[in-house]
């Protein structure tokens, strides 16, 4: 049994969750990072003591038998991304909750972070990115995602830089990001983006590791497809 699978079992005392849930283990400056692909847009992360909550919602996963959170990032407002019941469920004294400033108001003691704005926590720098659709829109005419809405989140943890998209599109300013170990890039129509979007995507910031998520019924080995020509790994986890 791998170390990481010991600690979640440990985590997870007399249930399934670490069967459950795969995990995936990178060394870091300062001790290993876990992250556990709970499913669509859900992640939970472990490193350095902390946990780290990403979008967590109870359709996903039962929080009462997942540990508390250190701190919780929500990217924005829909409900298979904030879940404000399980958010409450996850707090302990000293929780801070990081939100984008469609939640605003939504989640008690909230801390809003707009885009372009930055917080370290406990070790853990947080940058806020942009995250919003360019061409995918509801019959109104509005965006799925609008500019300014939502967040996507760079976090540095132990020299190791990891990327979480949200639910957005190609956007230009992806060109923006750098030195990107780990990426989570969404890809459903028509709320994010297609295979060749998304590859797309990763093409503008060549990210070490790439983990499609919030895929839905989208097949995944498209992407894998798309980028056999990049050096960047495309790993497939169970992120529908």
């Amino acid at each position: 049994m791998s170390p990481i699978v010991i600690m979640l079992a440990l985590l997870f005392p007399g249930q399934p969750a670490a069967d459950t849930f795969e995990t995936d283990t990178f060394q870091t400056d300062k001790g290993n990072l876990a992250i556990t692909f709970i499913g669509h847009g859900t992640l939970m992360m472990m490193w350095d003591g902390k946990i780290i909550h990403i979008d967590p919602v109870s359709r996903e996963a039962d929080y009462s038998k997942l540990p508390k959170a250190d701190l919780v990032l929500i990217t924005h407002e829909h409900d298979d991304h904030l879940d404000p019941a399980t958010i409450a469920r996850l707090r302990k004294p000293g929780t801070k909750v990081i939100v984008s400033k469609s939640c605003e108001g939504k989640v008690p003691g909230e801390t809003i972070l707009l885009s372009g704005q930055s917080a370290t926590d406990d070790g853990i720098g947080i940058d806020a990115v942009p995250a919003y659709n360019l061409l995918h829109k509801r019959p109104d005419g509005k965006p799925f995602h609008p500019k300014g809405n939502g967040n996507g989140y760079v976090l540095t943890m132990g020299g190791k830089r990891i990327y979480i998209a949200g639910d957005t599109e190609n956007i230009p300013e992806m060109k923006n990001l750098k030195d990107i170990d780990i990426a989570f890039l969404p890809m459903n129509l028509p709320y994010t983006m297609t295979p060749g979007q998304t590859a797309e995507a990763a093409r503008s910031f060549m990210p070490k590791i790439l983990y499609p998520y919030h895929f839905g019924q989208t097949d995944p080995q498209k992407l894998v497809e798309l980028l056999k020509d990049t050096p960047i790994d495309v790993r497939v986890r169970k992120m529908e």
